[in-house]
């Protein structure tokens, strides 16, 4: 890999919009015609584990017997780490979250409000707009294709049970300490 492309990767991992626009693809794939929120920010840290690492939701799509989804997605994207996390108490994690569902809610992309203690997160009407320009670019289709897949496969399970499967599917996972890069 030359010095430039490992430029480009760092630059890529440090830009908040580039967060941002994978989150407003999944939020989109996640909300349906009704745009149901994603309930809870864990959650939400759950699926975009699964986007995020191409070669897991493969796994886990294969672990549910959804052998021809898992098929459906090319080589060349399972072999890429879009995005570094963290392993956290509660599973992969990035720390960024509140801050990208911030920015979001600064630019009126997304709103969130808390029920009960879980703290709800969905699109609003230009976040859906913006999301939808997205998934018509190139560059985000297969993150679009694969938040489609996420959503139908796994979007309502609930946080813990997401949680759960995860780590019976990644029991590599809760063996790591806290804090180390999650490297699958």
């Amino acid at each position: 890999m030359s010095l430039t492309a490992v430029h480009i990767a760092a630059d890529i991992e440090q830009s908040d919009q580039f967060h941002m626009a994978r989150l407003l693809v999944l939020l989109r794939a996640s909300s349906g015609i009704s745009n149901k929120p994603v309930q809870g920010i864990m959650k939400l840290a759950k699926l975009d584990f699964l986007l995020r690492y191409p070669n897991c939701l493969v796994r886990a799509l294969e672990h549910v017997g959804r052998h021809k989804q898992a098929a459906d997605i090319p080589q060349v994207e399972r072999d890429t780490i879009e995005a570094r996390m963290i392993r956290f108490r509660f599973g992969p994690w990035d720390g960024r979250y509140r801050r990208w569902i911030g920015l979001m809610i600064a630019q009126g992309l997304a709103e969130a409000y808390v029920h009960g203690r879980t703290v709800m997160v969905r699109l609003t009407e230009q976040g859906h707009t913006v999301a939808q320009q997205f998934e018509g670019l190139p560059e985000f289709e297969a993150i679009h294709r694969r938040s489609k897949i996420i959503n139908t496969v796994f979007g309502p399970l609930s946080a813990t049970a997401l949680k759960n499967f995860i780590y019976e599917v990644f029991p590599e996972i809760v063996g790591l300490d806290w804090g180390k890069h999650i490297k699958l």
